[in-house]
């Protein structure tokens, strides 16, 4: 029986996350797409309902938001496991990934499917990513770029060292993403690597 892989494609906010995602995922055999996004108006709405201000950056989204919008869509993935042979999450994981006890569990939970974890670290310089936000012009972003300074300084743009499997060559690729040429590049490595 072949391997199932959940894909995680990871990074800072403005990276190419979604660009990238939505491209490997065109050009990727038997996958399910899914992106973290497609929740900010459910999100929304518990802002709405709950009299807050709609801040993404804010402690009231971290502690009633943030993780289930994260729980809703590993279930959605995990669930589109039992249909098809690849699902791609796009979404930042910031935290996450750096958490090995998230990671191992997230890992275990897999085994019953069949699948293994395979994460997608898109690199990006941070003057690229400022620029990609100011052109994509988002609600999500406003805060951040009136408070870029703020906002930049606690981003953490190391990569992650909790995943790295010496028993598996796909567990963590690095996609760099602050040119074109950088892009096709991985693009091409990355897409081969997972047809394999």
């Amino acid at each position: 029986m072949k391997t199932k892989r959940l894909i995680l494609v990871t990074s800072p906010p403005a990276s190419g996350k979604t660009y990238i995602s939505k491209k490997l995922s065109e050009k990727l055999k038997h996958i399910v797409y899914l992106d973290k996004d497609t929740l900010i108006p459910l999100s929304k709405q518990i802002f709405v309902v709950a009299g807050e201000e709609y801040n993404r950056s804010s402690d009231f989204f971290e502690k009633y938001i943030r993780d289930y919008e994260y729980t809703a869509i590993v279930d959605l993935a995990l669930e589109a496991l039992n249909y098809d042979d690849k699902a791609l999450i796009n979404a930042p994981f910031t935290r996450e990934i750096r958490s090995a006890e998230y990671i191992n569990n997230l890992k275990v939970k897999l085994k019953d499917y069949n699948a293994k974890l395979t994460v997608i670290w898109v690199i990006t310089e941070p003057e690229v990513i400022h620029q990609r936000m100011i052109e994509r012009n988002s609600d999500r972003d406003v805060w951040k770029l009136e408070n870029w300074n703020e906002y930049i300084s606690e981003v953490d743009f190391s990569i992650p060292s909790t995943i790295d499997d010496p028993n598996d060559d796909l567990d963590f690729l690095k996609f760099y993403n602050s040119s074109d040429e950088e892009y096709n590049e991985s693009m091409e490595r990355i897409v081969s690597l997972l047809e394999e």
